[in-house]
């Protein structure tokens, strides 16, 4: 089936509109006006006053008779069907604008379940896909809003039920007021202080309002440092290792971002692992410098891993309560990581431990 184009079309409509008034004036009057014009003139045959002297105002008087009969009939056929042509023609352009008003409409409702039919004009069908797309996007975009306001009120409320419970014992008596009370109630209002601002680091990434001071950089001795703040703080069943390419390369990174970056997935492999051991290791390639956290902790289920930089998502979720993760670092961590123009990946099994990498470009 031949394509419709807009553009070409509404030429082309406008030409035939023409074409077929006058076609149709043409032929009317090519075929009518003759045949009356010769019914006037045997009408004039038959008059008592048919004479030569007569003949030419008699001939005029049926041209004319003639001429304005065939005009009229010509006109009107002319334009009948042009204005069916042209009723044809705009329904079939409007007809995708006015299901497109009808979808929004819906939208505007809350329906996100329609979507638009494609179309045989290419403009048509090109916007049909970009409303699609747009519609796929929003539809995305509410799914996770309610996701994340679920996500939001369940996480809320457990350090809210434990400090309303704290508080009511003591409004009662039952409850000693004594400095362990006092800690575990500012343990969960710290809690929920670290919840605020992971939320509103994360709103600020994904909406692109974070600023990124990409300046040419060594990753070694902002490795180095973090190793050795992190050392003092291990206990004793962890061990830290760090294994760094004496050439590494300079990348080209915001410092504060990748000390953020570092910082998220150091602290993940200290909440995961009770004992063992954790590996921070740098290297380059061609392209980029990697960077590997590694520890020997709990791992992560095969069925886990696509969900990791999910935001509220939770290897093992009692646990993370009990060491005070918020389920959104990781999350966080994906982003910085794009915004400077890398990735980050992760592997894992189950109760082996797990390895977190990302690459940042380097500096040629």
């Amino acid at each position: 089936m031949v394509k419709f184009n807009v553009r070409r079309g509404l030429f082309l409509s406008h030409l035939l509109v023409m074409l077929v008034g006058l076609g149709s004036f043409i032929v009317i009057s090519k075929i009518y006006s003759p045949r009356q014009f010769i019914v006037q003139l045997e009408r004039m045959e038959h008059t008592e006053f048919f004479s030569v002297r007569s003949v030419k105002t008699y001939l005029v008087k049926g041209f004319e008779i003639t001429w304005n009969r065939s005009t009229f009939g010509a006109a009107i056929a002319g334009t009948s069907a042009a204005g069916l042509f042209s009723y044809w023609l705009s329904k079939r352009i409007t007809e995708p604008l006015r299901k497109m008003r009808q979808i929004t409409q819906k939208f505007a409702a809350g329906q996100f379940d329609e979507r638009m039919p494609t179309s045989e004009i290419p403009e048509f069908h090109q916007l049909s896909l970009s409303f699609n797309r747009m519609a796929d996007s929003i539809t995305d975009i509410e799914q996770r809003r309610r996701e994340l306001i679920g996500d939001m009120t369940h996480e809320l409320r457990t350090p809210l039920t434990v400090m309303q419970g704290y508080l009511e014992e003591l409004a009662d008596g039952r409850l000693e007021p004594t400095p362990e009370t006092y800690y575990k109630l500012a343990g969960e209002t710290r809690r929920l202080e670290r919840l605020v601002n992971d939320l509103q680091e994360l709103s600020k990434a994904e909406a692109g309002y974070l600023t990124i001071d990409a300046q040419p950089m060594s990753l070694q001795p902002l490795l180095e440092s973090l190793v050795d703040r992190l050392s003092e703080q291990l206990p004793e069943e962890l061990s830290l290792h760090f294994n760094c390419s004496p050439d590494l390369s300079q990348v080209l990174a915001d410092r504060d971002r990748t000390e953020q970056i570092l910082i998220n997935l150091l602290g993940n492999a200290v909440r995961y692992s009770d004992e063992g051991k954790i590996c921070v290791r740098a290297w380059h390639d061609e392209s980029v410098v990697w960077v590997e956290v590694s520890d020997t902790g709990i791992g992560i289920a095969p069925e886990d891993l696509p969900h990791v930089f999910d935001r509220f998502w939770r290897a093992e979720r009692s646990r993370c309560r009990h060491s005070g993760g918020t389920g959104i670092g990781l999350a966080i961590t994906r982003r910085l990581v794009e915004l400077q123009g890398g990735r980050i990946e992760v592997e894992s099994e189950l109760n082996q431990g797990s390895q977190f990498r990302f690459s940042i470009p380097r500096v040629h």
